[in-house]
């Protein structure tokens, strides 16, 4: 096995398959891909020719990938925009297709990565701003997976644990992202609620159905991004908010709390205020404190700042704001929004500007923008 020669076709590789018409991030998974059956069958007979051996190959790899994406997308057409309450149907091979991802071999975050790459369809930018890691790191991290499954059988399922990430990130995806995939995750999770009596599927299912009862609520004319404190509640759905409080209540009852549930909670006491201003934000916090111990997440840590800034104060939240690594994402914005509620809009308005530089997507670099400009307006007056 040459393996410096591998490496130096690499590039080459790449520059064909996207010349044929593959994008640049499916023309490397493809090369990736050829790579590993290249380490796989070369030693047993190397080609004559390595580059077109390489290139035939990856070509092929990126044809079947493209025929996968386009009967993942299919199925989600098939998935009606707002989710029918009660179970889903007892049997998919998507969520199968899940588990098996999800196998006993890989680590838990190799796992979650390779599934929503594989099955979820998420490229490795977005799996990689998911994780809050480099892009180059994710990449190095499913191209190690892969290796790893390469040459075992899938007849051994994950754990429900695993499968749970990776539907909450596919959802998230699909909720924030540029991928509508937020129903599919929510029909998936249903199946898996149907299966098990597991208090986290439960605590995951009333989250993504609470956060999905506001979608139409979320984006104003032109796909604004409309902030939960300006929603028309009138839009919100009921009924999937019933349904998403009554799976979190039972899920309660089993006195097995988890993060799931933690957050779900969250979002519940957002759906019972009538006005942003009838907010019981006292009972936020304290389920961010729970949410905090039961994970150590820093995406909690400074989500909580900003619920200990309407608590007690926004001089309350900036100091829990300051135990939080600054470098995370929406970390600026939420120091903006705290400091003009401070009543400090010379340093809002740089920090709005500086956070819509490094926002992850257009609305919300489009949102943060206008707040810059707002509070501009508001000083030159």
């Amino acid at each position: 096995m040459d393996e410096p020669l591998l490496r130096a076709l690499t590039p080459t590789m790449i520059s064909v398959l996207v010349r044929r018409g593959a994008d640049f991030a499916a023309a490397e998974d493809a090369v990736q891909e050829a790579l590993i059956e290249a380490v796989r069958v070369w030693p047993d007979g190397p080609p004559r020719d390595p580059k077109g051996w390489l290139v035939t190959v990856a070509w092929r790899k990126f044809l079947d990938a493209a025929r996968a994406d386009t009967s993942r997308r299919h199925r989600e057409v098939l998935v009606e925009g707002e989710p029918e309450p009660g179970p889903g149907e007892e049997v998919d091979d998507t969520l199968q297709l899940y588990f098996l991802c999800a196998h006993p071999s890989l680590t838990p975050a190799s796992a979650v990565a390779l599934t929503l790459r594989a099955v979820g369809g998420l490229t490795t930018r977005q799996i990689a701003q998911a994780y809050l890691v480099p892009e180059a790191t994710m990449a190095q991290r499913i191209s190690r997976a892969k290796r790893t499954v390469s040459a075992v059988r899938f007849n051994q399922p994950g754990d429900v644990a695993t499968v749970l990430r990776v539907l909450y990130l596919v959802f998230n995806e699909g909720y924030s992202g540029d991928v509508d995939l937020a129903a599919e995750a929510i029909r998936l999770t249903r199946q898996l609620a149907a299966r098990t009596k597991h208090e986290e599927v439960a605590g995951l299912l009333a989250l993504m159905l609470l956060h999905h009862a506001r979608r139409a609520a979320r984006t104003g004319p032109g796909g604004r991004l409309v902030p939960l404190a300006e929603q028309d509640r009138g839009l919100w759905d009921t009924r999937l908010i019933a349904e998403g409080v009554d799976v979190l209540q039972a899920a309660l009852a089993r006195d097995r709390l988890g993060e799931f549930q933690a957050q779900a909670a969250i979002a519940a006491l957002h759906a019972d205020a009538l006005t942003a201003a009838e907010t019981d934000w006292v009972q936020i916090v304290e389920w961010y404190d729970e949410l905090v111990r039961l994970t150590g997440s820093p995406v909690a840590r400074l989500n909580r700042a900003v619920a200990v800034g309407e608590a007690d104060g926004p001089r309350a939240g900036l100091a829990a704001l300051a135990e939080v690594d600054p470098s995370l994402p929406r970390h600026t914005a939420a120091a903006a929004y705290l400091h003009e509620r401070d009543g400090d809009l010379v340093t809002a308005a740089r920090l709005y500007a500086e956070a819509a530089r490094s926002a992850p997507n257009l609305p919300e670099r489009d949102h943060l923008t206008r707040q810059a400009a707002r509070l501009n307006t508001q000083l030159r007056s």
